[in-house]
């Protein structure tokens, strides 16, 4: 029979148990999953049956994290994000979700930039913890991040973006985000990112405050390439705050723009 072990098709016996894989495949093995469930090494499998084999504390190496990538994201969607570079500015509520989120897509390149210090209230809804308080956000974002795929090429810059720097920072970027809080900063960065890079994507995200329903967030394109996200109305104010189940939407859907934009011409839908 076929079954499937972390995320390998093999032949097994009719008559395999768990505790064979484990003996055929890692005797090292400390915890055996099977289809979602822990079991004992007496466990019958059947035809179809996904089972983890995992030796605690393990990390897997590149060669294995690039192939549980590609197991579950389809061979051509990985091939495409491994080879793109991606930058987020601003690593707050929204740029330390999307770069999170882009880090588990197995994005080739990551430029990160912030200049900003973490501080308890930020811990509400930036992806942050709160033995992280008083780190730069650029450090405790890339602790977060190889956390999770230490195999990405990670540029980090602790940089205050201004007019004046825009231009040369972002060379080979195929999609740019912004995910600044201030306002001023927002109008300034998008229409300058736009003209000095017009063959990169710019995503950013205006209305994210609140808890107003997320049936309200559209994506609505803003010229020749760049792409907007949120209500446009609410702003974050008193009475008004930044909220991490809101937040957090408005993250996932810039970064699945972001996504969408490198695997354009392979997506189905």
């Amino acid at each position: 029979m076929i079954i499937r072990v972390n995320e390998k098709e093999v032949k097994a016996r009719a008559d395999a148990t768990a505790g064979d894989i484990v003996r055929d495949h890692k005797p090292d093995t400390d915890i055996i999953i099977q289809n979602g469930h822990i079991v004992k090494a007496d466990s019958l499998l059947e035809t179809g049956d996904s089972v983890y084999l995992i030796k605690k504390g393990e990390i897997p190496d590149e060669e294995e994290m690039k192939f549980l990538i590609t197991a579950r994201h389809t061979p051509k969607v990985a091939e495409r994000m491994g080879k793109c570079r991606m930058a987020v500015c601003g690593l707050g509520g929204l740029g330390s979700n999307i770069a999170l989120a882009l880090a588990r897509m197995g994005v080739g390149e990551l430029l990160l930039i912030d200049y900003d210090v973490i501080i308890p209230s930020n811990i509400n809804r930036q992806q942050y913890y709160v033995d992280q308080i008083g780190m730069k956000k650029t450090d405790a974002t890339l602790a977060n991040l190889r956390r999770v795929n230490p195999y990405i090429e990670y540029d980090v810059r602790d940089l205050f973006i201004t007019k004046d720097n825009i231009k040369g920072l972002f060379d080979g970027c195929d999609v740019i985000i912004e995910a600044f809080d201030g306002a001023a900063t927002k109008a300034m960065f998008i229409p300058e990112a736009s003209r000095a890079y017009p063959d990169a994507l710019i995503v950013g995200a205006s209305g994210v405050a609140g808890l107003g329903s997320h049936e309200s967030f559209r994506v609505v394109k803003a010229g020749k390439n760049v792409k907007l996200v949120g209500d446009f109305e609410a702003a974050a104010q008193i009475g008004r705050g930044l909220m991490s189940t809101r937040v957090t939407i408005a993250a996932g859907i810039q970064a699945n723009v972001a996504v969408r934009h490198v695997l354009a011409d392979i997506l189905e839908d």
